[in-house]
């Protein structure tokens, strides 16, 4: 097994250099990336946690902005923007019914 680790160990150290010299190609990152997972397996674990996490909040936000942007969709024929003026029939409430001036909770 110390024959295979210090293998695995030298193929790493040959990768992170040709990748400090300016290979930084997906593959060179990628089979780096799996020797440092097959050295320490927590690394492993932690960085599938790390991606599923993110993959996570990037659906929940990409669901939030789906959502205000149904919203945020409204045309011209949107109710708020229409001016409709005064109602039809006149002021619905008269003298007794307005509720300034006397506290309608204890009538």
């Amino acid at each position: 097994m110390n024959r295979e680790r210090s293998s695995i160990e030298a193929a790493a150290a040959y990768l992170r250099e040709m990748i400090e010299a300016g290979a930084n190609d997906v593959r060179t990152q990628s089979v780096y990336e799996g020797l440092m997972d097959v050295l320490d397996p927590t690394r492993h674990s932690t960085r599938v946690d790390r991606d599923a996490s993110a993959d996570a909040l990037a659906a929940i936000i990409r669901a939030e902005r789906d959502r205000r942007g149904r919203m945020d969709r409204r045309g011209h024929t949107d109710r708020r923007l229409i001016n409709l003026g005064p109602a039809a029939g006149g002021e619905r409430r008269t003298g007794q019914d307005r509720r300034s001036g006397t506290d309608r909770r204890h009538r």
